[in-house]
């Protein structure tokens, strides 16, 4: 019998074990179902109804070495995003907020981590049934951590506005932070690098500015800081938020209102935020140079302030930092 059926699976077994010894080599432990397993040993069941549906949950969390100690920012409120994007979804997580905070420091503490690093907890439906009804799906719960560094480029990125547009609130729910709406950004995101650029964004249903694939975004004109409304089929970002409180601390003035394509154009500055992405300055849009081609003064002075927020060192927010060791 021709045996050429096993061959493809044996080149995918190859890949797939280099990618757990790459992912594994400075993760020692991952936190599942109420219990710290092996890097390595971390598996799922190829049935698992995630997989085919997208009926997760998720949350992206930084945390910051100082060189003493590590700081996890904005755990909490995180947490509190995922138990309700668990609600919003259907998912019964099984965890209360406090156990879902202790089960992430520990995770992070075992690894012993003395670098940058990104969490990433998330809560699946798991095997049982290839129905559309999670009902009777139990959810399994997981949390990983990896050393991580800038996600963007630092200095800027030159974004192009796809031809997709992002997922309305009234087709799926987009307050969730749901794994199956992230095909939307994944798709958007193809576009953009294809064309030659770093980041999409994504216009809303009506043809108004919404978001990036994976961060909230903010434009400067005349000395004022404007961002898309939740209406505008965003994600509510946690940093998002972290940026309203900075922008209050240093005098400006941000406002939530509709934007429109061709005022990223005559923009004086732009910025994206997100978890991954902290403040990144974005220096084009669909070839054309935002403001001097270069971060801006208050895209920088937001930045900044950011970074010493999150290295625990404005006493005002420690309590978003959560100290690790």
């Amino acid at each position: 019998m021709n045996d050429y059926r096993r061959k493809p699976y044996k080149a995918l077994s190859n890949t797939t074990t280099r990618s757990k010894m790459s992912m594994c080599s400075r993760t020692k432990y991952i936190w599942m179902d109420g219990e710290l397993v092996e890097c390595g040993k971390a598996y799922i069941h190829v049935m698992t109804h995630a997989l085919h549906y997208g009926t997760a949950v998720f949350e992206g969390i930084r945390g910051y070495w100082d060189g003493n100690n590590l700081y996890i920012f904005r755990l909490r409120d995180h947490m509190i995003r995922m138990i309700n994007s668990a609600k919003i979804v259907g998912l019964r997580l099984g965890y209360g907020l406090e156990e879902l905070i202790d089960a992430t420091v520990k995770t992070v503490r075992v690894n012993e981590f003395q670098e940058n690093i990104y969490i990433r907890p998330i809560a699946f439906a798991g095997e049982g049934s290839i129905s559309l009804d999670i009902s009777k799906v139990p959810t399994r719960v997981s949390i990983a951590a990896i050393p991580f560094g800038h996600y963007l480029k630092p200095k800027g990125v030159k974004v192009k506005v796809v031809s997709w547009r992002r997922v309305p609130g009234f087709s799926m729910p987009v307050m969730a932070k749901a794994s199956g709406i992230y095909l939307n950004s994944v798709i958007a995101l193809s576009e953009a690098i294809s064309s030659g650029y770093d980041e999409a964004v994504l216009l809303d249903w009506r043809g108004y500015i919404a978001e990036g694939s994976g961060e909230n975004l903010f434009i400067v004109r005349r000395g004022v800081i404007y961002t898309p409304p939740v209406y505008a089929s965003i994600l509510e970002g946690i940093t998002r938020d972290t940026v309203f409180r900075i922008a209050e601390d240093l005098g400006y003035k941000v406002e939530e209102r509709d934007i429109t394509r061709e005022e990223l154009y005559v923009a004086d500055e732009i910025f994206m935020v997100g978890t991954a992405a902290e403040v990144t300055p974005v220096i084009e849009v669909d070839g054309k140079t935002i403001g001097s081609g270069s971060p801006g003064p208050v895209t920088q002075k937001i930045s900044n302030y950011y970074k010493e927020i999150v290295l625990n060192k404005i006493p005002k927010y420690r309590e978003w930092v959560t100290p690790v060791y």
